[in-house]
């Protein structure tokens, strides 16, 4: 199903979301008012639709932040640049 302007994105129900993140359908739609993920209100009556790439993008972000903890975990020296993406990486000791 084409997404809104034509860009061919798939668009999802809560239901299909909640699936594939495990959550339940109640999670995915505060996810969606929360702007983690981005939804539109289709038809009448509206119901939610998700767009796919949103749901891609917060898988990504998940996952970026269990490598940062991950890695807060490992060392108490960790350099905060290296934990944060900003800045100069820190070098090996």
């Amino acid at each position: 199903m084409p997404g809104p302007g034509g860009t061919g994105d798939r668009l999802h129900t809560p239901a299909e979301v909640a699936e594939m993140l495990q959550l339940s359908v109640d999670e995915v739609i505060a996810l969606v008012l929360d702007a983690r993920l981005r939804g539109v209100k289709v038809g009448s009556p509206a119901r939610w639709r998700i767009e796919a790439a949103s749901v891609e993008g917060y898988l990504d972000d998940q996952a970026e932040e269990a490598r940062r903890m991950a890695l807060w975990r490992e060392s108490n020296a960790a350099s905060f640049p290296e934990l944060w993406g900003r800045g100069e990486v820190r070098g090996r000791d």
